[in-house]
């Protein structure tokens, strides 16, 4: 699996995990970590063996402290960043359900790669934030879109225009993650929660993360007839793989 640079994919059983690893810089993000989470996520994609993936970050501090600023400097002009690699939607384009592990700090692109995977463990000592607003600018990797879904308009408003840090609890309370756990734990558990999906029929989990997905960006009929051929599928795969003498 990739071991190469900051980003690393190693495969445990069924379980893809990426790590970001840059503990110096509290795995703050460059342009050459965009391409690499990239990749990690065109592995797990590839990779029939990987039925669920976990994202956590090295060292002690943080999952990661967002964008590292300095390497803004490598774009020439805004042009530039506008064209740039993102890292957002590669994780997103993940067909297998993403359980980000988080310790520490998760702030800006942090945040924002822990939002758009699908399940949230945290420890109890994690801190969070968006505060691109702060520098003067707003998040480009999906904050707003992200944060109303799961914490409400209200909610949104209050962390993307005052930049302000909020806990571990307070992103329970919100929605925003599923689990707490105590410090030096969230690894193990979110492995946990993966191992446990990953002994489902994959093509049933990828399904259902299809659904929800599906279920964010569309109306109830349009969803209800988009489940209905996504069962549909299940039992072709299903009926195939008996008939070969699969699982």
């Amino acid at each position: 699996m990739s071991t190469e640079g900051c980003v690393h994919l190693e495969k445990e059983g069924a379980i893809g995990h990426v790590t970001l690893d840059r503990p110096a810089k509290h795995n703050a993000l460059t342009p050459r970590m965009y391409r690499e989470i990239g990749a990690c996520c065109e592995q797990v994609n590839a990779d029939p063996e990987i039925h669920a993936v976990v994202f956590s970050g090295a060292g002690e501090r943080a999952f990661c402290a967002g964008s590292d600023i300095s390497a803004l400097e490598e774009y020439e002009d805004f042009w530039a960043w506008r064209n740039r690699y993102d890292y957002i939607p590669p994780i997103r384009a993940l067909r297998k359900p993403a359980i980000a592990a988080i310790k520490g700090w998760a702030l800006g692109g942090g945040l924002e790669v822990a939002l758009a995977c699908d399940l949230r463990v945290a420890a109890r000592s994690a801190t969070f934030a968006a505060p691109e607003v702060t520098l003067g600018w707003n998040g480009a990797g999906g904050a707003a879109q992200h944060m109303v879904r799961l914490c409400g308009y209200g909610n949104a408003m209050r962390y993307l225009l005052t930049g302000d840090r909020f806990s571990a609890q307070d992103a329970l309370d919100m929605g925003m993650v599923e689990w707490l756990v105590e410090p030096g734990e969230e690894v193990a558990k979110a492995m946990e929660i993966a191992a446990r999906i990953a002994e489902h029929n994959t093509v049933a989990t990828q399904a259902v993360k299809s659904a929800v997905r599906f279920a964010m960006d569309h109306p109830v009929q349009s969803g209800l007839s988009y489940d209905n051929e996504l069962m549909s599928l299940c039992f072709a795969k299903n009926d195939r793989d008996k008939q070969q003498g699969g699982g």
